[in-house]
């Protein structure tokens, strides 16, 4: 029998094929699991089976009305209903793709700590944009409304603080998050000249493993 763990790595590489199989796999032995029905929502959404995902996350609504992951993604998939099935294929796929193409020593996957009430990070959703700020020799991580995420390890946290003020810039985007872990993917996109030679990230072997986080967010474009 397939693992939640599973499905949740499959989609993160990208295997939507293989995902749905999973989830379906998944719901066969435990119908009213909502998060395998919106990760298979999602899973439709990104293979343009917009109908499918439509009605998977009505029956996500069937067993919790209140459902934010499925209420949101439901008003997405109406405000798209004028582009066509190949368009929204496309540009979902193009998206999760690009939102986390690794460059060595320009690219990090970071578990945040310190995190923010589960209620706060269990709504993040994959490929979100956040916002960072230096605070007490330490980088906070907030969403766009500066609302409070976590923060990033102290040791990531002083090399970037000293890149940042020598005018480097950094994008941050959510890797996977569940109500108790938040994974960031943290991007240079520009470099100052002072740090030409000097990459923003170390290689090594830390990147935490996907396969212990939920995420929540594998249901969300």
């Amino acid at each position: 029998m397939p693992s939640k763990n599973l499905a949740i790595q499959t989609a993160l590489s990208g295997d939507w094929q293989n995902a749905t199989s999973i989830n379906k796999a998944l719901l066969n032995d435990n119908p009213n699991d909502i998060e395998a029905l919106n990760r298979l929502a999602f899973a439709f959404t990104i293979l343009g089976k917009i109908k499918q995902a439509k009605t998977t996350y009505k029956k996500v609504l069937g067993l919790d009305s209140l459902n934010p992951i499925a209420i949101r993604n439901l008003k997405r998939l109406a405000d798209t209903k004028t582009l066509g099935k190949s368009a929204k294929k496309t540009s979902s796929v193009t998206f999760v793709h690009k939102t986390f193409l690794e460059e060595t020593g320009k690219t990090k996957i970071i578990e945040l700590i310190n995190l923010a009430h589960p209620r706060i990070t269990a709504n993040l959703r994959i490929g979100q944009p956040l916002t960072s700020c230096i605070k007490r020799l330490k980088i906070f991580i907030q969403d766009m409304e500066k609302q409070y995420i976590g923060v990033l390890p102290d040791d990531i946290g002083k090399r970037l603080i000293k890149f940042i003020k020598g005018g480097n810039k950094y994008e941050t985007f959510v890797r996977s998050a569940s109500s108790r872990s938040v994974v960031v993917f943290i991007k240079e996109v520009k470099r100052a000249t002072r740090f030409k030679n000097q990459p923003s990230f170390l290689q090594n072997n830390d990147k935490p493993s996907i396969l212990t986080h939920s995420s929540r967010n594998l249901e969300e474009s």
